[in-house]
């Protein structure tokens, strides 16, 4: 087999799959090592119980684990993951977590990039401004929507931001006719909203189908490749050497330049790649421990770490979720019928609030979409277990209350966005006395949030609130929480103009390493009020243009083999 690449590159999430997918139609030899198997759309069904209770796309807690550290009462509390089944593994597969997500496609705003310079500094947390502007981002951003596909209608609202095109390139997906609700809802309230951009296919496009309304989508795989995920739409064979089951476990380097990618294969036997560029994107978390366990004399605290900025500045998606229930009971019967329409989707959101004022003061807000719950009837199920005194139900009883509640009703859930503003507190490193099956320390993961990411979540839940109210829902309910969702983690090598106080340059590129990127969300500062991936995807795009000039210039020279 080969062993010497142009590029090597370890991940084949989204940040990862950008970057192989633009410089191997470039014409260089990349080589893409990930950790997970290699699933095809016919391998991809919509079993409830191997996604629910078995996690059969994640790694056995047995085996690969985290140590999670959370602050309480002023100490940090140790939770070993396998004992609480706790982890932040997200899919384990070819493309990985973006298989997975819903496909909630929002850009960052132009505020976005400077939230120090407009709102301030923190008490507390270390807020930075991105090295570069949202003016550089914008034209990967349209990039992402015609590569990988996004879907929608462009509304005007107060906080759109620039767009160099006027519309997505294709028709939004299919709706729910409760969508109508919501919308005169939001206008009784002066509320504004928008059709939620998805990168999922509405139409069919070169080999993948479009999307055929099954009614499972996040969290599930997605068997006709409409769902934009790194899989489907950028490492279909095009020339890309994709090795699986891959775990990377050592970048080998001397003072200035990695030279070996050192992995086990899915036997424990032990492997290497040669490049002359290596592009990191295994995770925040993981790219972050990688670094860490890769010492040697010329960094003794792990490599591109003599700074010790490695690991610091890991941040999540702040916020939480709330829901309103609808009944048959309180419906007519063509009300009904529109309610439990299957397969079709709920896509709305709310950015009004992107920024807010308060008590004369400029405060950065979010974003709040809203969707049905998912169709995957196993916690439908379980919510009847108990009962209203919070008593166990069993048998008959619970076969009634199933019977009564499950097909009778439906629940509109919303997700709160706000910015998880790092903190000295949060970051990751890793446990020497805790080790994986292939004996290499785990991640160690630090968790204390700032106050300030509750106080923006609860005010934007209470605006869900209110439309929910308005629609006509029941058991309304909102669950804002510093708990740190799995599916949307960033930060650890920070990118910005200063080498002290980050990991890698304005082109992600390592200040200490020079034939290093990292083009997963590690990178960023801060995450916006928006889900992750869109922007990881673009930024990706951005490392790949700047990685082919670096292939093509007078520094080749100095990254030969």
């Amino acid at each position: 087999m080969k062993t010497k690449y142009d590029v090597c590159v370890i991940g084949s999430g989204a940040g990862g799959g950008a970057v192989a997918y633009e410089l191997s139609r470039a014409g260089f030899n990349v080589a893409v090592l990930e950790k997970g198997k290699w699933f095809k759309e016919a391998n991809f069904s919509k079993d409830e119980l191997a996604v629910s209770k078995r996690e059969i796309y994640s790694p056995n807690l047995k085996d690969e684990y985290h140590i999670i550290h959370v602050k309480e009462d002023g100490r940090y509390v140790r939770y070993d993951g396998r004992e609480y089944s706790w982890s932040f593994w997200n899919g384990c597969i070819v493309g990985g977590a973006s298989n997975f997500m819903s496909g909630y496609f929002h850009r960052l705003k132009p505020k976005d990039f400077r939230l120090r310079s407009i709102y301030g500094e923190i008490e507390g947390a270390n807020i930075a401004d991105w090295p570069i502007s949202y003016e550089e981002m914008e034209p990967y951003y349209v990039k992402v929507e015609q590569v990988v596909g996004v879907s929608g209608k462009v509304k005007r609202h107060s906080f759109l931001e620039p767009r160099s095109t006027s519309e997505f390139p294709m028709p939004p997906l299919h709706e729910n006719g409760v969508t109508q609700w919501f919308d005169m809802a939001c206008n009784k309230l002066g509320y504004e909203y928008i059709q939620t951009p998805r990168a999922i296919l509405s139409k069919d496009r070169k080999k993948r189908a479009s999307c055929y309304y099954s009614n499972f989508c996040g969290s599930y795989p997605c068997s006709s490749a409409a769902k934009g995920s790194a899989r489907a739409a950028l490492l279909q064979p095009n020339g890309i050497k994709v090795i699986t089951e891959a775990f990377v476990y050592n970048l080998e380097s001397d003072a200035k330049r990695i030279k070996t990618a050192h992995y086990y294969d899915k036997n424990g036997l032990s492997h290497k790649i040669e490049a002359k560029i290596f592009v990191l994107a295994a995770t925040p978390i993981e790219s972050c421990r990688l670094l860490l366990n890769s010492k040697n004399t010329y960094f003794p605290h792990g490599l591109s770490n003599n700074t010790r900025q490695v690991g610091k500045n890991l941040i999540f998606s702040a916020g939480g979720s709330g829901s309103g229930t609808f009944k048959r009971l309180k419906l007519s019967k063509e009300s009904f019928a529109t309610l439990i329409q299957p397969g079709v989707f709920f896509n709305r959101s709310i950015q009004q609030w992107y920024e807010y004022e308060k008590e004369g003061k400029k405060y950065k807000g979010g974003t709040v979409d809203f969707l049905f719950e998912h169709a995957n009837i196993i916690p439908r199920v379980k919510r009847q277990i108990w009962d209203e005194d919070g008593g166990i139900r069993w048998g008959r009883s619970l076969q009634k209350a199933i019977e009564e509640h499950v097909p009778n009703e439906r629940r509109l859930n919303f997700e709160v966005f706000n910015d998880w503003l790092s903190t000295d507190g949060t970051f990751v490193s890793v446990d020497e006395k805790a080790k994986d099956k292939w004996g290499i320390p785990v991640a160690s993961i630090y968790l204390d949030p700032h106050t300030h990411d509750l106080e923006v979540g609860e005010f934007l839940a209470k605006k869900a609130i209110n439309v929910l109210h308005r629609m006509g829902a029941e058991n309304i309910q909102s669950d804002i929480s510093a708990s740190p969702p799995s599916n949307l983690v960033a930060g650890g090598c920070r990118f910005g103009d200063d080498p002290k106080s980050s990991v890698l340059d304005r082109n992600c590129r390592s200040w200490e390493v020079e034939n290093l990127y990292v083009s997963d969300a590690s990178f960023m500062p801060t995450g916006g009020s928006v889900p992750y991936t869109w922007s990881i995807y673009a930024n990706a795009f951005r490392v790949a243009d700047g990685i082919k000039k670096v292939l093509t210039g007078d520094s080749m020279k100095n990254l030969n083999f």
